[in-house]
């Protein structure tokens, strides 16, 4: 990135959005201001056309809230949050974006911000191509608020019927070879047309991938016992007390578990 960087504000409001304007125009070496948007859906508009270095990017906004606004774009730029709601200021948007700024925006707090977008240029100058260390973070985090479908059933072959499968009836999930395998309460076994990594997506929090060959229904784990390589025998509450041996680099989502 070159200074100074392009520079776009996203707000609907639009005292915010002159107040911060004039507070940036004062930093015309670090900030080339090249549009403004009231709105998500413009924002979008703006950053194709424009590709800007950074954004400063109000949250609560109408069509397309921050978030919902960054989590369609394909190549993140570096994103300062605006927000008057202190709910928002949370440690995971502080670790991912570059920083948040609370409204009414004062020119000392905004003082730190420039000074943070400085230190990451200047580092991202050392890397060839565009270096944005926090998108990355940033896309994953977006990924993971996004709501999961609530799935109630798995559907399976047996002969020629077809079984839906009631989620609080499953144990547990293993991959043997090629195939992936749905155990049950009752001890039954079907084979899936699914991947450990697709079901892994779609299935709710509770179940827990507990190695490269393996998820659990932790609400149906009956027992965990210590295996050795840091790995764990965890003992399902099926009819057949089946045994699913933890992988050794799936060892802290086992112990968060125990501390729970």
């Amino acid at each position: 990135m070159l200074f100074p960087l392009k520079t776009i504000l996203i707000d609907d409001e639009q005292l915010a959005l002159s107040r911060l304007r004039r507070l940036l125009e004062k930093h015309p070496d670090t900030f080339d201001i090249v549009s403004e948007a009231k709105n998500g859906a413009e924002g979008l508009v703006e950053i194709d056309k424009h590709h800007p270095d950074v954004i400063f990017l109000d949250i609560e906004m109408p069509l397309l809230n921050g978030f919902e606004m960054l989590s369609k774009l394909t190549k993140m730029p570096l994103v300062v949050f605006s927000t008057a709601y202190d709910q928002y200021a949370i440690r995971a948007f502080e670790e991912n974006s570059v920083d948040y700024l609370l409204k009414p925006v004062e020119n000392d707090r905004l003082m730190k911000t420039i000074e943070k977008i400085k230190n990451i240029t200047q580092a991202g100058n050392g890397h060839s191509g565009n270096f944005n260390p926090y998108s990355e973070n940033l896309l994953r985090l977006l990924e993971e608020m996004k709501p999961k479908k609530e799935i109630f059933s798995l559907s399976v072959k047996s002969g020629d019927r077809i079984l839906l499968i009631p989620m609080t009836e499953i144990t547990h999930f293993e991959a043997e070879e090629k195939y992936v395998f749905l155990n049950t309460l009752d001890g039954q076994k079907y084979l899936l047309n699914y991947t450990l990594t697709s079901l892994e997506e779609k299935l709710p929090k509770h179940y827990l991938r507990v190695s490269r060959a393996g998820i659990v229904n932790s609400h149906h784990i009956k027992e965990i016992q210590k295996h050795f390589n840091g790995k764990y025998v965890i003992v399902m509450r099926d009819r057949k007390a089946s045994q699913v041996t933890s992988g050794s680099t799936y060892g802290d989502a086992i112990r968060h578990l125990l501390d729970n």
